[in-house]
């Protein structure tokens, strides 16, 4: 065979070819007379049989029929045979070959160790050259011919229950075989594609396209694997794979093909992607407008940033005051109210766009226009039939007859709002042949519209610095926490008042390495956009810190040490309370730790309803934030389930002229009372607190408490043995397979495997294996080594170096984090 596999071998290496299915089978041949006395035993007959040719060739079959025993020949000669042969086996076959001249059937012959082989045998009565008669049997262990048949059917089973669409092509690329699901997706019966190539079968582009790549496989041998490309006449997305088949002897057959449907695929990314680009015009416009303190410019850069990306048109209407630097409106919108055009943007400009967007041009409406509507309400609106567009303004408007003739079929009128008050509308349009805006369009056009509006407003306010706008980005608290199994989450925010001294309380529940979670309240001293800055900054740092897996004193420690940055908007330095809690549902123990804040309190119900026991936690109390140099320290206890714990700021306990403990008490009644949950029971505190207190914000976070599943950890500590890398992935794998997570089975005890054995190699003490279930696999590897491990960059004749390297491709997450007695290594794989 040459290199390629397309030609056949010269003649003489025909020979010596191997690892044919003959190879497999072995096949044994017997020849006998017709009394049953064996004349030629091939050499496959002795493998099967154990019996040299030498002591079977001359002597009767008989002897290998039933039970058998080998005994010494006469003087240390060759072993002769002592049977029981069942009574007349061997005759009546020899019997049926005479008188029918031919037997097949199965076989249990004696091997020469006494055990007994099946053999499926097909023996044929022949005549030689001189009229002699002669039996001739071939043999084949029925095990062997058993394994083949489970290999054809598993085969026939692929192709027939198969998902996918599988093909088999010889080496001239015609189809061989073909199972039903590519038939269904080729349109056309499998039987029609067989003797056929692609070029007879698909459209003209995709069977060029697939011709030439099948053609490279079957020359180079180097297989195609997920290849998306578009399916036959552009209906959707197909996967292809392809593989060069090739015979135990060497010889190219042709190529294998697996094809799939991923039209849904494709599109989710497609989607995927969509979104993409609507967060990259978010951050777009709001680096575009977020800093300019002019109205009028605000509005311009605000239509011109959505233009092409969003829409084909655009122009931004203001309130007439508003535009002229003066009050919010303070009356509700009527026909006689004044608006002003004041930022336009177009694809292109020509005199009928001219007409419809005219920069400073003043706008009117009737009460029941699409215009009006939005104005009086506040509600967006999506505009997609011509009736529609017709009625945006008033009957027969010039800018409306205008946008007929562009040919736009869609239109967005979007309220701008600020503080609750409606300052205009922005009203974005595409024309044919672009696709109309749907409803997740106008999602998308109703956030930047809140922007732009909080925008436009501080640029009403003239701002003169750029932090202020930054600080209604970052400042704004989470609109939704997240829901990890065994907690429940409850909060609430209530600012000080309606007007531009905002304060600087927040909250977050921050989502950590294998289900834990991480609960933070804090409060910056002072009030106004400095304050409100001054706390963004500090939860994006505390967001940022809690990633890196540190424990709650240092990081309060390391945000203490940011101070200069965090707050180099406040000439006069700054300071703010906080408090850091983690919490792991796997364990059930907490770790907090207090800078200068109130201290939590942990609220446990017992059995009897009327039971309850509500403590505030008597921890280190630690100075505030920003004071100065303070070693701060973390306190662990474990939490019996259903315990709710509750982090707040001061306004919801402090009232003017009373002691504080008064509210602390307030609070631990309260919660102490039978309440259907925690949403009821932060409506309840805040419906306590003191009429006659001090304007401040109050930050409430409350948490249930709970467990993961029974059955959801696993751990184990191995001594620093050789042994501890085998023993470890053993107890993973039988752990995965309890937890019906095979699928991870290989990546996991790779990955433990490297991470143990640098234990092993580094740490030399006990080794600690630990593995969660939860909404992810989470497994973590200790020891009391305390440095962390370093990643390096092996060289390709290096024999190590490549564990973090394999685990940092492999794992979703990873990372590593100190304890007290040494150090974790974690890495987190996503659930089948």
């Amino acid at each position: 065979m040459s290199a390629s596999g397309d030609d056949p071998a010269p003649p003489s290496d025909r020979g010596q070819r191997s690892g044919t299915l003959l190879d497999t089978l072995r096949v044994a041949v017997v020849m006998l007379d017709t009394s049953g006395r064996v004349l030629l035993w091939s050499p496959l007959a002795e493998e099967v049989l154990g019996w040299a040719g030498e002591h079977i060739v001359g002597r009767r079959v008989g002897g290998l029929f039933g039970p058998a025993e080998a005994v010494e020949g006469a003087d240390g000669g060759p072993p002769r045979l002592r049977s029981v042969p069942e009574p007349g086996q061997a005759e009546a076959i020899l019997a049926e070959l005479l008188r029918g001249g031919r037997w097949d059937g199965i076989l249990s012959l004696r091997h020469r160790d006494g055990h007994s082989v099946q053999v499926e045998t097909r023996a044929s009565l022949l005549v030689d050259g001189d009229g002699r008669p002669f039996v001739l049997a071939s043999m084949v262990e029925t095990s062997r011919l058993r394994t083949l048949e489970h290999d054809l059917a598993a085969l026939d089973s692929l192709f027939d229950a198969s998902p996918l669409g599988v093909a088999i092509f010889d080496s001239d690329l015609r189809y061989v075989r073909v199972n039903e699901a590519l038939a269904r997706l080729n349109g056309m019966p499998a039987a029609d594609h067989l003797g056929r190539t692609v070029a007879e079968i698909l459209d003209p582009v995709s069977a060029a396209n697939l011709t030439e790549l099948q053609r490279t496989v079957l020359v180079t041998g180097r297989p195609v694997i997920d290849l998306v490309a578009l399916a036959p006449h552009g209906r959707g997305h197909r996967s292809l794979s392809y593989h060069r088949l090739v015979d135990r002897a060497g010889r190219v057959l042709g190529i294998s093909a697996t094809v799939m449907d991923v039209t849904e695929r494709v599109q989710a990314a497609a989607k995927a992607e969509r979104a993409r680009r609507r967060l990259a015009l978010l951050d777009d416009v709001g680096s575009r407008i977020a800093g300019v303190l002019d109205v009028h410019r605000a509005a311009e850069e605000l239509a011109e940033a959505l233009v092409p990306t969003f829409s084909d048109y655009s122009g931004v209407i203001l309130h007439a005051e508003v535009a002229g630097g003066g009050e919010l409106p303070s009356v509700q919108y009527s026909e006689g109210t004044p608006l002003r055009q004041l930022g336009v943007g177009a694809l292109r400009w020509t005199p009928a766009v001219s007409r419809m967007l005219r920069r400073g041009q003043p706008i009117t409406f009737t009460a029941s226009s699409v215009f009006g509507t939005v104005l009086f309400t506040g509600q967006p609106r999506l505009v997609t039939s011509d009736a529609e567009l017709r009625a945006t303004t008033f009957p027969e408007d010039p800018k409306v007859e205008a946008a007929v003739e562009l040919g736009v079929n869609s239109l967005l009128v979007l309220p701008l709002r600020a503080r609750g008050v409606v300052l205009g509308l922005l009203v974005v349009g595409r024309a044919r042949p672009r696709e109309p805006f749907d409803q997740e369009d106008l999602a998308l056009a109703m956030e930047l519209a809140d922007r732009a509006g909080a925008a436009l407003d501080n640029a009403r306010l003239y701002v003169r610095e750029r932090e202020g706008a930054l600080m209604l980005q970052r400042s704004l608290l989470p609109r939704e926490l997240p829901e990890p199994p065994g907690v429940e989450i409850a909060f609430r925010y209530v600012p000080a008042s309606s007007g531009a001294e905002v304060g600087g309380d927040w909250f977050d529940v921050i989502p950590l390495a294998g289900g834990r979670l991480a609960f933070v309240v804090g409060d910056v001293m002072g009030h106004g956009l400095g304050a409100a800055a001054t706390m963004g900054r500090l939860r994006t740092a505390v967001r940022t810190l809690a990633g890196l897996d540190m424990a709650p004193d240092e990081l309060l420690r390391r945000v203490n040490e940011l101070g200069d940055d965090l707050a180099q908007s406040q000439a006069e330095g700054w300071m703010a309370t906080a408090v850091y809690c983690v919490y792991d549902p796997s364990t059930r123990r907490c770790a907090i730790a207090q800078a200068g804040h109130l201290p939590p309190l942990l609220v446990e119900h017992r059995d009897d309803p009327e039971s309850c026991d509500a403590r505030l936690l008597d921890l280190p109390t630690g100075l505030p934030l920003g004071v100065g140099s303070e070693r701060f320290e973390t306190t662990e206890m474990d939490v019996p389930d259903g315990t709710v714990l509750v982090l707040y700021t001061d306004g919801l306990v402090e009232a003017r002229g009373k002691d504080i403990g008064t509210g602390l008490a307030r609070l631990r009644d309260t919660m102490c009372r039978p309440l259907e949950s925690l949403e009821e029971a932060c409506d309840e505190l805040l419906s306590t607190m003191e009429p006659g207190r001090e304007p401040d914000d109050v930050a409430l976070l409350m948490a249930r408490l709970g467990g993961l599943p029974a059955g959801s950890t696993a751990g184990w500590t191995f001594p620093a043995e050789p042994s501890a890398v085998r023993l470890a992935r053993r107890r993973v794998r039988d752990t995965l397979v309890e937890w019906e997570l095979t699928a991870l089975s290989d990546v996991t005890m790779l990955l433990v495997s490297e991470l143990v054995t640098n234990s092993l190699r580094y740490a030399h003490g006990p080794i600690g294996v630990r593995m969660v279930r939860g909404s992810s696999l989470l497994v973590e590897v200790s020891d009391p080594l305390p440095d962390p491990p370093l990643e390096r960059v092996a060289d390709e004749d290096d024999e190590g170096g490549r564990g973090l390297q394999l685990v940092g491709r492999s794992a979703r997450r990873w990372g590593t984090r100190h304890g007290t007695l040494g150090k974790t290594v974690w890495f987190e794989l996503a659930l089948p």
